[in-house]
């Protein structure tokens, strides 16, 4: 597993001006343990961390956790797919790539593990009550996911209407040891110098990347849930999680 945990979490200042984001707590325990804590349980021995912001602090608090760091040193410059690839060298297995800003039920996870496919995502099909959890319009923050055949045809695009999102895409990936390879090259070679959805090279959305290998590589597949996860990405997401006494 390679947890993606290098950005600093503005949105959720002041609870970030001391630690990472994914140590912020949710109902008193920070959310890099209930990941680490369901990996475990799941069985996953080699966990991975890509850190950057506060890296000295996640470390400590993680000391007794026998966990793999990578250092993205360009932390406050870069965004998830180039974080990513600081730990190539933990790519060389089927693996499993976890947003550091979610906590979500053994289930999901084992259901990711056990997905046939060589690429697959879990996509959260009951993504509007969380949504609605939320925010007070869940379109304006919510993102395309279009199914054809079984497969993902598009994600992560500006949806027009709720008939454009048949799903929603959580940050839990798996890429399967054959493909690994070859997804490498495929990012190494990449126009350094395009923009990809409105973003460079080094600032790429996950979602433009999975997008492009959906487009030129293989076939992805979702892994479906129907909650059972949540998202912590700024103070309001805590708040609202509180006041309706939501846990995972």
């Amino acid at each position: 597993m390679i947890i993606l945990a290098a950005g600093q979490g503005t949105r959720l200042s002041p609870l970030t001006d001391d630690k990472p984001k994914c140590m912020v707590p949710f109902n008193d325990k920070p959310i890099i343990n209930y990941i680490i804590d369901t990996a475990e349980k799941c069985g996953i021995e080699n966990i991975n961390i890509v850190h950057g912001y506060k890296k000295d602090i996640l470390e400590s608090h993680l000391k007794d956790k026998k966990i793999n760091f990578f250092y993205n040193d360009l932390f406050d410059k870069t965004n998830m797919v180039a974080s990513l690839f600081y730990a190539e060298d933990a790519m060389d297995d089927d693996v499993i790539i976890s947003y550091s800003d979610i906590v979500y039920k053994e289930v999901v996870l084992r259901e990711l593990m056990e997905a046939e496919g060589k690429v697959n995502v879990v996509v959260d099909k009951k993504w509007h009550d969380l949504w609605s959890i939320r925010m007070e319009n869940p379109l304006d923050d919510a993102e395309t996911l279009k199914i054809e055949n079984g497969c993902i045809k598009e994600l992560g695009k500006k949806p027009s209407s709720l008939n454009d999102i048949e799903g929603q895409y959580i940050g839990l990936i798996k890429f399967t040891k054959e493909v690994i390879a070859e997804i490498k090259t495929f990012y190494k070679e990449l126009d350094k110098s395009e923009i990809y959805d409105g973003k460079d090279y080094s600032n790429m959305y996950m979602t433009s990347f999975i997008q492009m290998i959906i487009d030129k590589l293989y076939a992805v597949k979702p892994t479906f849930i129907e909650g059972g996860w949540l998202e912590v990405d700024c103070l309001k997401d805590l708040e609202a999680y509180q006041e309706k006494g939501l846990i995972i």
